[in-house]
This record gives C-alpha cells, structure tokens and sequence, in this order.
C-alpha cells in the first residue's frame, strides 16, 4: 500500500534536488558502495552533502570540474571497479552535453552509472532557455538498458534514487530546482515499472509527471467544483512504464490529458499516445512544451506561460470530454 503525506505534511515544499545528496549519504552509511561524480556544481545539485556526511565522502566524491564528459567517463570507470556511480550536473548538460558518451560508454555498455541531473525543465526559472532542459525524456528513454524515473515530490525523489542504486544497469532520474509539495508519505516505498493512482474518478484521467503531478491534483480539484470527476495518475515510472495503470483508467473514464514538464516531443506525451493508440484508441489532449525552448522568469509565470499550469490542464480535460461525447 503506498503511503500519502498527511495533511500537515503536504504544506511543505521541498525541491525534489534535494534528495540527491542526503540519499547518497544514508546509501554509502548502509554500507553500500556509492560514488558520487559531479561537474563543478556541488552545492546546486546537493552533492557536497555527500562529501561532507557520508562515511569516507570526501574520498568517494569527484569533482570533475566544467567537464561534463569527463564525469560520464570517470563514473564508467568507477562503476567497472565495483561502485555504483551517480553523477551530477544540471540536467542541460548532464543529459545533453553529454549524450554520446552515455549512449556509447555507459547504456552501450550497460554500466551500473546513474544518471541523477538536477534543474531540469522550466522550473530552473530565471537561467532561461539555455538551461532549460526540455528534451532530457526523450534522450534518455530512447537509450536501451536505461530506467527513467519522474518524482513528482521529495519523498518519491528519495524513493527512485533508493531503486536506482539496487538495480545493476543505467538509470536516469529527472530532479527540479522549484520547491514542490509533498504528496507522498517520507517513507514511501515506490516502485520501477509502477504509476499510482492519486485521485480515483470517472470523467477523465489526467497522467502527469514530475512537478505537474501537483498541478493535476489541483486542476482535479478545480474540475470536481464544476463536476467533473478526473482521475490522477502520478507515471513515476516512466521506463518501463506502466500500461496497465494507464489502460485500465483509461478504459474507465473514456478520455485522457497527459501533463509534463518537457517538450511535447518524445516524453510522457508521447508514450501515452503510443500505449492507448494501440490499445484503446479514445480522445486524448496533451500538456506540454509544443516545440519550442525555454524562456527566463519566475517558476509561477514560467507555468502560466507555456500552458502547463492547473488551468492548462482543465482547459485540456473539457477538450477530452467534449471530444469524448462526440466520438
């Protein structure tokens, strides 16, 4: 049974970053045999916090300076050694930056590497569309051997980075700069593969990940005012992911909106339109980044802006049901 955050819990706001270090730290204390490479960004993707209270951290943490390819090679080498490497950047470079070397190096391969990048999306806010990764999803669920996980709060950040260090193959997790409530219990026990139903209804069902999971929640909220029911799903998973999750709600409501933080092209968007299009063909509206790069500004105006926001997702939802009534 998976575990919720109660409702003194949910007013806190912690970004899923967060995780990063802290995890790694209680990992290597349970004797397990963490390293942590990073590319000149401790401090911002939490890492330092590895290095500075893990047993040994400051031995078992490289810092490879403005050098991301070098970190996905010394992680390569490290793992091929007996450690179980994770390595950090902002996910612009951490993904894109670097992607010959994990296609050839680390997925190619299957090495126990753990691709962990922090400030991916629109969340990253005022850095602007430079570092605004909006294509990380497709890059890396396109790699075979590699497991994409989306935590949609801090307690299910904890969760994935826990999954990734036990499974001996490449992982990738995507974490966000912006404070996100939490949804999850602390202790919550999550699962590669699985989504999870966070809301039942039977109108529509809304699949979201990452920060949009909490936009999907309030966007239910605001459609049950106005009687609609929707159903929420939170795709931790995003490989492997969870058909039959999706299938059977889907067969349920008659209508689907998928909401991401990531570019329209080749994410959760995608593979909700690939799943039910050869499984039950039913309207299906899409919250996304349409084909375009970031742009500065606050987390809030940069939601609004690009439509991903809980307004977006009803607007989306009364497209699904009035296209639903009419196929």
């Amino acid at each position: 049974m998976v575990k919720f955050a109660s409702p003194e819990q949910a007013q806190k706001k912690t970004a899923t970053r967060e995780a990063l270090g802290a995890t790694l730290a209680a990992l290597a204390s349970e004797g397990m045999p963490i390293v942590a490479v990073d590319a000149d960004l401790a401090c911002s993707t939490t890492m330092q916090k590895f290095a500075n209270e893990a047993p040994e951290g400051k031995k078992r943490f490289f810092n490879c300076g403005i050098a991301e390819q070098n970190m996905i090679g010394v992680a390569a080498g490290l793992s091929l050694v007996g450690n179980i490497a994770f390595t950090g950047s902002f996910a612009v470079f951490g993904t894109g930056r670097v992607y010959e070397q994990i296609r050839n190096t680390v997925a190619y391969s299957n090495l126990n590497v753990k691709i962990t990048p922090t400030h991916a999306g629109v969340s990253v806010g005022p850095d602007g569309g430079s570092h605004q990764m909006l294509e990380d999803l497709c890059l890396m669920q396109a790699l075979p051997h590699m497991t994409v996980l989306v935590p949609a709060d801090y307690a299910s950040a904890v969760s994935a980075i826990r999954l990734a260090a036990h499974i001996p193959s490449p992982a990738y997790i995507r974490m966000g700069r912006a404070a996100v409530p939490h949804i999850y219990a602390d202790d919550v026990d999550l699962e590669i593969g699985h989504s999870y139903v966070l809301k039942n209804g039977t109108d529509v069902t809304i699949i979201a990940c990452g920060v949009e999971v909490e936009q999907a929640l309030k966007a239910a909220d605001i459609l049950e005012q106005e009687g609609i029911s929707a159903e929420v799903i939170d795709a931790f998973s995003l490989k492997p992911f969870d058909e039959e999750t999706l299938i059977a709600s889907a067969t349920k409501t008659g209508c689907v909106v998928a909401a991401e933080e990531h570019s329209i092209q080749g994410g959760l968007c995608a593979k909700v339109a690939q799943v039910l299009s050869k499984s039950n063909p039913i309207p299906c509206e899409f919250v996304a980044v349409d084909d375009r790069f970031g742009k500065s500004g606050t987390f809030e105006e940069l939601m609004s802006y690009f439509k991903l926001d809980a307004q977006a997702i009803v607007e989306a939802v009364k497209k699904a049901v009035t296209r639903k009534h009419i196929w």
